[in-house]
This record gives C-alpha cells, structure tokens and sequence, in this order.
C-alpha cells in the first residue's frame, strides 16, 4: 500500500533509530504526514514498547498498544549495527536518506562509526536528530533518562503534589509525548531550511529542556533575582466539588470572573477589577463558591457555565473521555485491522490537527520486526542471494 503522494513529507525518507516512545513517537508525525520512515531496530533486542500494553497476546506478537500507538505508516528493517555489514547497510541508507533520528544513549552510535559527522561526510544533506535526556556537550549527557526521571529531575512533579503533598508524576508520558513534537518540529523547520542551504542539520533535542520550556512563566520566575510577590491561586481556576463529583472551573481573566459572579448574583465579586483585587479576595472567592458548587451536579454546571462563556469541565476518567462523541465526529481516532485471528480492533489516535486536504492519514499499519527488510535492502540494490545470506547469519530478519 503506497502512501499519498501530496502529503507533506511525501518525498522525505526518514532513517528512524529509536524506541520507546519520544523517537518513535517522533517519526510517527513524519510518517502521518507522508515521510517513508524505515524503522530499524536490532534483530534480537527490538523496540522495547512492542512489549508493552495490556494485551499479553498482542505483546508477545511484538504488536503491543504502547507500539502500535505510534507504528502506522512505518516500514521495518531489523538490523543488527554491531556487525560490519550492518553498519554498511545503515551507510548506503542514509546516502539517500533525508533525515536519521534516534535515541540511542550519548555516543553510541558515533562509536560505531555512525555519527552525525560520517552520515553527513557521506550525505551533506542529511538532517541528523539526537533526542537526548539532558542534551549533548556537558557532564550529564551520558546519563539516561526516560518521562519519569525526567520529571523528578526537572521541578515538574515537585510542582504536582497529591493530597498528602507529596510529589506525584503525571499519570501520562507528556514529557516524552512534547519532546516528540519538538523533534518533529526541529526536523521540519530544518527541512525548510534545507531548500535554501542545501545541507542538512544536526539537531539536539533534550527532554529536560522540554520539561523546562513547559514549565516556561514558572522556570523564569525562579531564575528572577527582583522582588518576587507571594500570590494565591485564583478562586475561579480550580476544582470543586458538586452534587456528584468534581469539577475543574476556568475563569481565568476579570472578564471571565465578572460574568461568574453576576451569574452568582455576587456583584461585590463581580466589581472586582484587575489581578491584584483578584489575588486580595481569592479566599473569600473560594470560600462562596464551596456551597454554591455543591447545589447541581457536574454535568449541570457544565451546560449552564458554558452557556455564559466560562470553561468548565467535569474531572472524567479516561474511559470516559474516550468516548466523547465529538472525537468520533472528527475521526480523531483510527481503528487498525486486528493483528490476527481472534484479536481485536486497536484505536489509536491519529492527530490534534486536521487539514483541509492531505493531512495527517494512516494508511499503513504498524509492521511486524523486520516485515520489510527484504524489501528496503532490495531498495538499495542487495540480490535475493545476498538478502537470505544476511538474514542466515543473522545480520537482518
């Protein structure tokens, strides 16, 4: 099955050396938008995601959901870089390749002599991607990380407690999720810079200085050597309890909290104007709003707050918010063919975005370990004789 030829990226071939979630997660928004990703893993030490979800089935298969989440529209090359002719074959890949990323631990691939500085001597316009926990060029860039670690090490769950007050890490990977993207858009713009320089780019990109460019108002305030004044949480930005669980209310600026509390019949709140007079009476706010909350249920307040503008949403479970009908509207999620005899249908997200025309479709599904070895090394010029020779000795499967 061909992917469309007026996508994006329908030129760009994408070398996709990484695993777990941001790399791959990475390639996956080039290969929705058109790219040809070659997923190359090793032969006897896979991707680790295609183990992982909570279908044993499906993870035994090398098909697990934390895989197939972001497999779609990629081919596989399973490729053992330890060996001589493996390394060959990565070099003549990337002689017509557009882009490498990967995500391997600092220096691991120049060690095999497969570092930015030979793909590009070979290929000058090559963009080459590193993701890296803490970047490359100082005393921890040889320290691994993954989501978690990242959010101890960078404030961010030192910033979320529960209630015991203790630090919390977020229940999703949105670290490495937004590290994904930023690689993504570094490849791009480098891409578009590509047109008028004719070389490609080497690329950096950190999942702590994600965590921190995420945390961007809360980073510069800690580096602010001024006066630095202690404020309370708006009462309009918060979660209350209702007749029937919680709520999280949005009335973020005065204009927002002015129609709250005329709505309220509060014209003492509603009067209020600016964030001083708001942070002087956060309390008194949040104290008024405690009973009024509790007077109609969630789904109550929703209708009626958006019915004056206020963003105001019920605190859902993820099964519950799967199943909000405008996401089947705008085909927000793709339903790949079951992977065998007697599974089931997995759904998958496809993009936040859509286009006009030509965006981001799945038109593949996520391949097996090494489906299109044969294929790709035919590409390149290797003989049927010379393929089965390589998968016997163990270099490809």
């Amino acid at each position: 099955m061909s992917l469309s030829a007026q996508r994006p990226f329908h030129s760009i071939r994408v070398l996709d050396l990484t695993h777990v979630l941001a790399g791959p997660f990475c390639a996956y928004q080039l290969a929705l938008l058109g790219a040809d990703v070659i997923k190359i893993e090793p032969p006897g030490m896979p991707d680790t995601a295609r183990g992982r979800g909570p279908d044993d089935a499906l993870n035994a298969a090398g098909l697990g959901i934390n895989y197939l989440v972001q497999g779609s529209n990629k081919r596989s090359l399973a490729l053992d870089l330890a060996t001589d002719e493996g390394r060959t074959i990565l070099l003549d890949l990337a002689e017509d390749a557009d882009v490498l990323v990967e995500n391997y631990r600092a220096g691991a691939l120049a060690a095999l002599g497969l570092g930015a500085a030979v793909l590009q001597a070979r290929n000058p316009r090559l963009v080459y991607c590193s993701i890296t926990g803490f970047a490359r060029g100082h005393e921890r860039e040889t320290v691994n990380a993954y989501d978690n670690v990242i959010q101890a090490a960078s404030g961010v769950m030192a910033r979320t407690t529960g209630r015991a007050g203790e630090p919390v890490k977020s229940g999703a990977s949105f670290i490495d999720y937004a590290t994904g993207y930023a690689a993504a858009f570094a490849i791009s713009a480098a891409l578009f810079q590509r047109q008028a320089s004719g070389v490609g780019q080497v690329i950096d990109c950190s999942m702590f200085e994600t965590a921190l460019t995420l945390m961007s108002p809360e980073a510069a305030a800690a580096l602010y050597e001024g006066p630095v004044q202690s404020r309370p949480k708006e009462a309009g930005l918060g979660t209350y309890e209702t007749a029937d669980g919680l709520l999280m209310l949005g009335a973020f600026n005065t204009r927002q909290n002015k129609r709250l509390w005329e709505a309220l019949e509060r014209p003492d709140f509603a009067a209020l104007d600016g964030w001083p007079e708001l942070w002087a009476s956060a309390q008194a706010m949040r104290e008024a709003l405690v009973p009024i909350m509790r007077m109609r249920t969630g789904a109550e307040w929703e209708d009626y707050l958006h019915g004056i503008g206020i963003p105001a949403e019920r605190v859902r479970t993820l099964d519950e918010a799967v199943h909000l009908p405008h996401l089947g509207e705008r085909g927000f999620f793709h339903a790949l063919e079951p992977a065998g005899a007697g599974a089931s249908p997995v759904s998958v997200p496809l993009a936040p975005f859509t286009f006009a025309a030509d965006g981001p479709t799945i038109d593949r599904p996520p391949p097996r370990l090494g489906e299109h070895s044969a294929e790709i090394l035919h590409e390149i010029g290797r003989s049927p004789d010379e393929i089965a020779a390589l998968k016997q000795r163990g270099v490809i499967a």
